[in-house]
């Protein structure tokens, strides 16, 4: 076909004028249509609880690529979510947010710090620079209205299984004085006597949740099953109502002050028998056949499997690898030297702790108090093992 020169320029508009129709038409249609797929939720589980009535969270795959999480508004499409679902524990659950600035109030007025006055006697910082706490190394009033600005919930693990629950009302009933007051604070006691659990005032902010599970004869396997059982909770509940936890041993008592300082994104205690040796003499699992292994010639500080904690996704990444370690063991027929402590020291290890508490945090009643020691602010109380264990 032949046009003649003072129509051609109006057919290659026209020809131009369909292609960008055409390329609309179908970015639109396109376009549409991954808003549809993005909110499929056939590939995932997608956990709805009560404050979830009129939100799905989605996780969506494009080109191969893994991408970020997104809100699918239900009145867009009904995800339907049965009663299983409910009840199901996710790979990785969804975590509350907690990333904020320290933000001090105008005209607070507290001591001026220095770089040259302070504790001489004891290293305040590890060599990859992360704090460790003493007294007299930080202002207990401004930490304390620093994170109170935060509308903070802090979870407390603890286990009261079998002739444990005996200790149960000391602690709650000393933490209720130190622990993290004028915070909001949520006890989870694991214990197989539910029956047995004492009646605690506690003040406002502050929840008791009791979670029933199994006992055994062997105080070992107790201690075993320990990150298993917190990994769990955290899978169904804890992660939906707390920022940061502290996982503790139950025959302890608070003596003093615990407060804000404490938190951090990971955070250990230096084990009160051990902040003077050598990694040497250290305690750890020596042989190469458990997953909780460290070489002589290898180790920062040993750390006390009393007391752990920090952000609870942080915590829950700490006890999924125990807990797979432990069952590797399991599975190897090898027990690691202390049980859980072994592979806390092993994680840790590997996985540096973003902040340490000294032994303040973790005495032990049996222990004379070192000059070091200026305060005992948690220490494990005296007792008969051969009376409250099974198998001793």
């Amino acid at each position: 076909m032949r046009f003649s020169s003072n129509v051609k320029p109006f057919v290659l508009l026209l020809i131009v004028g369909i292609f960008l129709l055409l390329g609309y038409v179908h970015y639109s249609f396109f376009n549409e249509r991954l808003n549809w797929v993005w909110c499929e939720a056939s590939n995932r589980d997608i956990p709805v609880d009560e404050d979830q009535r009129n939100t799905r969270y989605v996780h969506y795959s494009f080109f191969n690529e893994r991408l970020n999480w997104v809100w699918c508004e239900a009145s867009n499409r009904d995800i339907p979510v049965d009663e299983d679902q409910r009840n199901t524990s996710l790979s990785k659950p969804i975590f509350r947010s907690r990333v904020q600035n320290i933000v001090s109030p105008e005209r607070l007025l507290y001591n001026q710090p220095s770089v040259l006055v302070g504790r001489t006697d004891v290293m305040a910082v590890t060599p990859w620079l992360a704090p460790i706490v003493w007294q007299g190394t930080f202002d207990p009033d401004l930490v304390d209205i620093i994170y109170k600005s935060m509308n903070l919930t802090i979870a407390t693990t603890v286990f009261a299984v079998g002739k444990y629950v005996r200790f149960l009302r000391d602690f709650l009933e000393t933490a209720e004085k130190h622990f993290m007051v004028d915070f909001r604070v949520r006890y989870y006691v694991f214990t197989d006597r539910p029956d047995d659990v004492p009646s605690v005032n506690m003040s406002q902010g502050r929840h008791l949740s009791v979670i029933q599970v199994p006992g055994s004869n062997r105080w070992q396997e107790i201690s075993a099953r320990r990150m298993e059982i917190i990994q769990t909770a955290i899978e169904r509940q804890i992660s939906r109502e707390a920022d940061y936890i502290f996982c503790l041993d139950v025959d302890s008592k608070f003596h003093a002050r615990w407060g804000a300082e404490s938190l951090g994104r990971l955070v250990a205690v230096i084990h009160p028998w051990f902040y003077q040796a050598t990694r040497d003499h250290f305690t750890y699992e020596r042989r190469p056949a458990s997953t909780a292994y460290i070489p002589m010639d290898e180790g920062d500080y040993y750390y006390a499997g009393a007391v752990f904690g920090g952000f609870v996704e942080d915590v829950y990444t700490l006890t999924k690898v125990c807990r797979n370690q432990l069952e590797e063991d399991a599975r190897n027929s090898i027990e690691a030297a202390w049980q859980e402590e072994s592979h806390l020291n092993r994680y840790l290890l590997y996985n540096k702790p973003s902040k340490l508490l000294s032994p303040e945090y973790q005495w032990d009643d049996t222990k004379t108090k070192t000059k070091e020691v200026k305060v005992i602010r948690f220490s494990t109380v005296i007792k008969n093992y051969a009376e409250i264990r099974p198998n001793v």
